[in-house]
């Protein structure tokens, strides 16, 4: 699994690209959290390059939306490989999302 993370102001962006899955989980939870500033106020996945989810991947997605709404943020998701948005879709995620802050993107 890889994991860009860029800062603009109070927007986090994260690429992932790779399988999140049980094996990478851990750390993609590990290194988004540390990115998660208090100052952080909104968070953007891009998970175009995701080419395997299972629940575990779905379990730090969820995770991240919680932890950043704990601080008053928002959550989006700016790209989807098809695998993903239909594993978010089936799970239920992307309605989340939607009716809270939207994504883009979503195939």
């Amino acid at each position: 699994m890889q994991i860009t993370t860029k800062r603009t102001g109070g927007t986090l962006y994260a690429a992932l690209a790779g399988e999140l899955d049980h094996h990478s989980a851990a750390e993609v939870r590990q290194r988004l959290d540390a990115a998660l500033g208090e100052d952080v106020q909104e968070l953007v996945l891009d998970l175009s390059g995701v080419s395997f989810m299972d629940s575990s991947g779905i379990g730090v997605i969820l995770g991240r939306y919680r932890a950043i709404r704990s601080q008053g943020g928002k959550m989006r998701i700016s790209g989807m490989s098809t695998y993903a948005a239909r594993i978010l879709k089936m799970a239920g995620v992307l309605t989340l999302l939607g009716g809270e802050n939207g994504q883009e993107d979503g195939k």
